[in-house]
Order: C-alpha cells, then structure tokens, then sequence
C-alpha cells in the first residue's frame, strides 16, 4: 500500500507567546485521495462555496459553521482518514540545554514522534508538509534525513517522498489545519467562538475523547498524544 500523510502545525514558533504547540497530520490511502478531495470539494458547493475556498480553523465563524459541521461528520464517517495529532503542553517550560536541544532541532523531534508512529515498514508513504515560513525547504529536507534514517531506509521504499505543498491546493491539508486547529484550541483553554466551541463539542462526540488526553497508541482514527516536558519523549 502507498499512503499520502498531509502535516499541519500551529504555534510553532519559538516566540508566538503561546505555550501550547501542536502538530498533526492526516494519513489517507493514495488510491483514494481523489475521491477525498472531491468530496471536500463538493460539501463546499452544498454550502454555497466555491472549489478553490480554503477551509482553516482561523476561518470558522457562525456563517459557515454548518459546513465545517458537515466537514466534521464528513471526516469521521469516511474510514480511510486517520488523525494524529502531537500536542506539547508547555513549549514555555521546556529546558533545551538540558536535553541538549534548540528549539529547531526539538522541533524536528516532536515531528518525527509526530509521524513515526504511523509509519509502517510495509508500506510506502508519501508526505505532504504545509509551507510555513521561509525556513520550510530547510526543514524538510532535514526531517526527510531524519526519518530514512530511523527506518533505515535507505533506498527510500518506506518514504518515498517528502514535500512542501501550499494549503490552499490541498483539500486533504485543508482538513488537517481544522483538526489541528481544534485539538490546539481546546489544549489552550480557549472557549470564546460559540462556532468553533459547536465544531469541538462535534469532534469529541464523534470521537469519544476529551481532546486534552492521549489516547492508546493503538488508537486509528483520531490519535492525540500529549507531550510533557517531565516525561519521556515518546511513548
């Protein structure tokens, strides 16, 4: 099987002022990725959008919460999505000199803890990273380093690929930012969006989860993993 993983982050940066960060991805069978897309596609049109609009967490409001409720839905009744999101609880308290870190080269460890866990060795993968900032080039080629040599992947079978992609020509990316977007949210307290408190309420009920906990590893369709500074890195 080959899969396409699409990775989304939000408050990543060092100084953002925020002590949450979140990284998360969305993994899809390749052979269905078009039919994805068109699905995305055509909830858009149902609501009165257009193709080319980009859904992101930042753009949920009253106006178009029935869509985003319907992307929600849309989601959780499709069996070949799975979620996976790495939440950092307190970016803030972290002591890179301990642990002999920068916050790049953390950074790079929280997202190979991020995607190590859905990579199988009998299977190929084909990664999607959206374009954040002027360091995105840099940064996928050092993380794409970093994982063939953890699979010892060396003929570059288990990843075929890892490449920048812009969010807004991606539909599957597209619903990365929301799922992320929300898990980010909830892990930050935040409650003052009467749309986005509506799309939370959905996704824990869909999911059975509370958001702010890690699942079981084992955990398929939507995986969270809480990282704490006190604890080990990865589970």
């Amino acid at each position: 099987m080959i899969y396409n993983i699409y990775c989304d982050e939000s408050c990543h940066l060092p100084n953002d002022k925020f002590s949450f960060m979140s990284l998360g991805l969305i993994k899809c069978p390749l052979e269905n990725t078009k039919d994805v897309s068109l699905r995305l596609k055509e909830i858009k049109q149902k609501h009165g959008l257009s193709y080319d609009f980009e859904m992101k967490w930042n753009k949920v409001s009253i106006s178009k919460v029935n869509f985003y409720l319907d992307i929600i839905d849309y989601f959780f009744d499709d069996d070949d999505l799975q979620f996976r999101v790495l939440v950092v609880s307190n970016k803030s308290a972290i002591d890179y000199e301990k642990f002999n870190h920068t916050h790049d080269t953390f950074y790079y460890k929280m997202y190979f803890g991020m995607l190590k866990a859905i990579l199988n060795p009998e299977n190929s993968h084909h990664i999607y990273i959206d374009i954040k900032d002027t360091k995105s080039k840099e940064k996928v080629h050092k993380l794409e380093q970093v994982l063939r040599n953890d699979k010892y992947d060396y003929s570059k079978e288990i990843i075929k690929k890892v490449q920048q992609v812009r969010s807004h020509e991606v539909e599957i990316l597209q619903l990365a930012d929301l799922l992320v977007g929300a898990t980010a949210y909830v892990n930050r307290g935040l409650a003052n969006s009467k749309a986005k408190n509506e799309l939370i309420n959905l996704i824990k009920h869909r999911s059975k989860y509370s958001l702010t906990k890690s699942t079981l590893l084992k955990e398929r369709k939507f995986n969270v993993f809480i990282w704490e500074p006190q604890k080990p890195y990865f589970v």
